[in-house]
Order: structure tokens, then C-alpha cells, then sequence
């Protein structure tokens, strides 16, 4: 495993190069391709990587014999190093999918924010990765191209909806990934297999380019193998764009560049609040229980005040954000409509029926499962009223966190109340997949900020475990550094485990 540093540092001195980088990760994947059980990470890699790879090198090799290798690294800190992207993020000029058939041959016009900023940093897109149909699922098993596999045990599940860009990063095909979350998909697949995964405060990267699930909640968010190849994709990502009246600012941003860990003396001043809800509930495996338990006397070791306290809200948070995001799923799909692009099943019947033939072949279950529930609940009898009462309970749950925060500091949960499954476990049993989110769920109602740390793993099928360190609005640079505390006392911890 390389972090970003150590790539950056070999690329400065010549050790390596952004194609060997490229090239090394291309080679794994046509091998993986190969294998018998594949990962199904990427779907494919895009065919102008190498081509900005060798401009990369270039750039670096004239930059290093005038002397200014480090000058030329402060304007464009992630040069020549590349990552791994969701389907659902926009590529000028790619593919893009969003994993579903019913997008089969669609190509972006234009790049995400979030791409312009990365490559304008000088980083590589490598191409688009596998994940749940337009991002609806927990354990990317719902995807036109087949599931991705854990790449700790291939026999299990990556997590979803991010699974591709997780599996990817953890396999070591890409140094670092791109993911998008509504209720927990960037967190839940980096518990799976083993690496970090950020969701940051909503609005704290931009959504414009990224294809809406569920549009008050989406976010895109990091996935690496340290706090610090997070960070540092993040201050390059961050900040108000033109075109997402939600974007915003990210305050201390500069700090995030060269991060370092919390020091003790912080540590002794930290109040961390366990929500008893999370701790009683019965979906919780004893194998992540004991994790969590672990992590705690990990924080009281450092000094850290820790007090359970009950937020009863919290309990209806599930209900709350499936009334939401499936409501806004609804209303964000109907424009897939086979007119303005993607499949078109045109069988000269008028375009009634044009509309209904093509999104009945064009969406999987799971996506037609979700429009259909969210149409309900904005339908006629309702008169939208669920939805009301559904947001009238998330203001109440963002009011009672932001108010918990006056008093803590960190908000302290398992990422998931179970490790990886086996696939085909959950496939077909919905209301079990969708409780794979309640511990996640929370923080994207509450729009706060919350990473999932890899903190051991379970002892029945050797699978790891995250836990989550969620804090206020806006407090990425200091829930950044208690991971990275965490990762200076557990050296590789989100490192790729050696497969089961």
C-alpha cells in the first residue's frame, strides 16, 4: 500500500512515475479481470489516463531539472496520481452510467466540480467504478454490471452504494476514491473493507455534475487508506461553486494540506457523547460490538471524557430519511424518461407508452421499488403530507444533534450494526438491507460531517469493523485529526488486509 505522501515524495525524486502509477494500476485490474472470482471494482478504465499520465511526468521531469519540483507540487499538490470514480460522477467526455441500463451509452458533456478541481490539482481520472443502480442500495449487488466483491473475502460484499470506488482503494487499484453519499455510502463501504471513508458537511463539495438520488442529501465524499490521503483530495475539492447554491465554505480549510494528528493534550480536553439508542439496538452483531468497545477504551486511554446519552429522535431517523430520500428519488428519476437520453424503447405507441416500455426495461428492481414508494408517498392520497411530517422530524433531529454539540465534542457510533455479509445474503430481503444504514443515517439528516475509521475486525469470519467519529457543521479538520491520532497508534489500519 502507498499513501498519497509517499507517492508524491517518490514522483518528486524520480523514484517512480505518474505513468508506472497509471499503468500499475491498469495492469491489476486486466489481471483481476482474469481471475475467478472478480473483484468487479472498475468497469472500466478511461483511455486518456495514460495519455495525462505521461503529461504528468513531463511536467515533473522539467520542473525537477529547473529546480522547482517543490514549487511546481504547492500549485498542483495531487500531480500525476490517480483515482478512482464513482459512475455517478460526471467525466467530460466518458461514459457514465450510474450503473444502470437504462443510461447504457450516455457520455458526460462535462466534468463535476469536484473533477475540475482534482485534475486542475493535477490529479488522474482512471476510470469509472462499479456501484448500487443510481447509488440505491448498501451492498453494490444492485448494479447492471454484477456485484463487486469484498476484496478482503470475495465471497462477501463491498458495501454500497460506493462499493467499486471502496473495493478499488482497498484492492490497491487506485490511491484514493471518489464516492457519493445520501444515507451512508461512502461510510458503510469503507467499514467493509477496511479503509476510510469521509462523508463531509453537506453542501462542503460541490454537487453540481453529480447525478441527484436525493438531492437534500447527497453528498460526495473520500475514500482512503489514511486520514491524510483524505485530507488532502478534501482542501483541493472544497468550496463554493457557482453552479450549487449549497456549496460552501470549509473553514480551516489550509490545514487540511499537511495534517497532522490531535495531540494529547486535546485529547484530555475532548467530551465524546455515545448515543445509548446505537448501543441498544438489536440489530447490533456482539463482533462489532466489542470493536466499538475496544475504540472506546482506546479515546479513555488518551484521556477522552465519554458519557452515553439518549437522543430519542434518533429512533425514527431511518423512517424519516427512506420518507425523504425515496420521495426526492421519485421526483429526481422521473427526467429518465427515454427522450432526452440514455435507452429509448420507442415501439411507435405514443410517448405514454415510449416512457412506460422504457424505464420498466431501463431501471432494476430495487430502483423501480424505490420511484414506486416515493410516488406513494407524494401521491394524491398523502397530498404530500408524509413527506412534510418525514422533514418536520429531520429538522428535529438536526436541532437535537447541533444542540448535543454545544455540549460534546464527538459524537462516537459503530459505522454499521453488522461487518460485511455474504453476497446474496440480503439481496432479496429489502427491509434488512436498508437497517445496514441505521447507524449512518443520522448524520445525513443532520448534514454534520462523520468518518468511518477501520478499528479492528470481527473475530467470527475475520472481516473488518469501522467506527464512525461524527462532529459539528464544518469540523472536518478536527474529526480528521483524531483519525489521524488513531492511525499514527495503529499503523496501517486502513491498509488492504490480506484476504480470508
Amino acid at each position: 500500500m502507498q499513501t498519497i505522501k509517499e507517492a508524491v515524495d517518490a514522483l518528486k525524486s524520480g523514484k517512480t512515475t505518474s505513468e508506472k502509477l497509471v499503468q500499475d494500476s491498469i495492469s491489476t485490474f486486466e489481471a483481476d479481470k482474469k481471475s475467478e472470482l472478480p473483484l468487479n471494482a472498475f468497469i472500466e478504465m478511461y483511455d486518456d489516463a495514460l495519455t495525462l499520465a505521461k503529461k504528468a511526468d513531463e511536467e515533473i521531469s522539467k520542473a525537477r531539472s529547473e529546480g522547482k519540483v517543490d514549487e511546481l507540487f504547492e500549485k498542483k499538490p495531487l500531480l500525476g496520481l490517480p483515482f478512482a470514480n464513482k459512475d455517478n460522477i460526471s467525466v467530460r467526455g466518458k461514459r457514465l452510467t450510474c450503473s444502470s441500463k437504462i443510461l447504457a451509452g450516455y457520455v458526460a458533456p462535462y466534468n463535476a466540480t469536484v473533477i475540475n478541481r482534482l485534475m486542475e490539482a493535477g490529479a488522474i481520472p482512471l476510470g469509472r467504478c462499479n456501484q448500487d443502480e443510481f447509488a440505491m442500495g448498501s451492498s453494490t449487488e444492485y448494479s447492471s454490471y454484477g456485484p463487486t466483491r469484498n476484496p478482503i473475502n470475495r465471497a462477501y460484499v463491498s458495501g454500497g452504494s460506493s462499493g467499486g470506488s471502496t473495493a478499488a482503494v482497498a484492492a490497491n487499484q487506485a490511491l484514493f476514491g471518489l464516492g457519493t453519499e445520501t444515507g451512508g455510502s461512502v461510510r458503510l463501504p469503507a467499514s467493509y473493507c477496511g479503509i476510510y471513508g469521509l462523508k463531509p458537511t453537506y453542501g462542503v463539495l460541490s454537487r453540481w455534475g453529480v447525478v441527484a438520488y436525493g438531492s437534500s442529501l447527497d453528498q460526495v465524499g473520500i475514500l482512503g487508506h489514511t486520514p491524510k490521503d483524505i485530507a488532502l483530495p478534501l482542501s483541493v475539492m472544497s468550496g463554493v461553486d457557482f453552479y450549487d447554491d449549497t456549496s460552501a465554505d470549509l473553514p480551516e480549510s489550509d490545514s487540511l494540506k499537511n495534517l497532522s494528528a490531535m495531540s494529547s493534550g486535546d485529547f484530555s480536553k475532548l467530551k465524546i457523547a455515545i448515543p445509548k439508542q446505537f448501543l441498544e439496538s438489536k440489530g447490533l452483531s456482539p463482533d462489532v460490538a466489542k470493536v466499538f468497545s475496544d475504540t472506546r477504551a482506546w479515546f479513555e486511554s488518551k484521556g477522552a471524557k465519554i458519557e452515553t446519552v439518549d437522543l430519542p429522535v434518533l429512533e425514527a431517523s431511518i423512517a424519516s430519511y427512506y420518507v425523504i430520500a425515496l420521495s426526492e428519488a421519485a421526483s429526481n428519476l422521473s427526467r429518465f424518461d427515454g427522450i432526452r437520453y440514455g435507452q429509448r424503447i420507442d415501439n411507435g405507441e405514443g410517448y405514454d407508452q415510449l416512457y412506460v416500455d422504457t424505464r420498466s426495461a431501463g431501471f432494476g428492481p430495487e430502483v423501480k421499488r424505490r420511484i414506486i414508494i416515493g410516488n406513494y408517498v407524494l401521491s394524491e392520497q398523502f397530498s404530500g403530507d408524509t413527506y412534510k411530517k418525514g422533514m418536520s422530524v429531520r429538522a428535529r433531529i438536526q436541532r437535537d444533534v447541533a444542540k448535543l454539540f454545544e455540549t460534546y465534542d464527538l459524537i462516537l457510533c459503530p459505522t454499521c450494526p453488522t461487518a460485511s455479509f455474504r453476497l446474496g445474503e440480503k439481496v432479496d430481503d429489502p427491509l434488512e438491507m436498508y437497517l445496514s444504514d441505521l447507524f449512518t443515517v443520522f448524520v445525513n439528516l443532520s448534514r454534520i460531517p462523520s468518518i468511518s475509521v477501520p478499528c479492528g475486525r470481527t473475530e467470527s469470519d475475520n472481516m473488518p469493523v469501522g467506527v464512525q467519529f461524527a462532529g459539528p457543521m464544518f469540523s472536518e479538520p478536527k474529526i480528521l485529526k483524531i483519525a489521524q491520532a488513531w492511525e499514527e497508534d495503529h499503523p496501517g489500519c486502513g491498509s488492504p488486509i490480506k484476504e480470508s
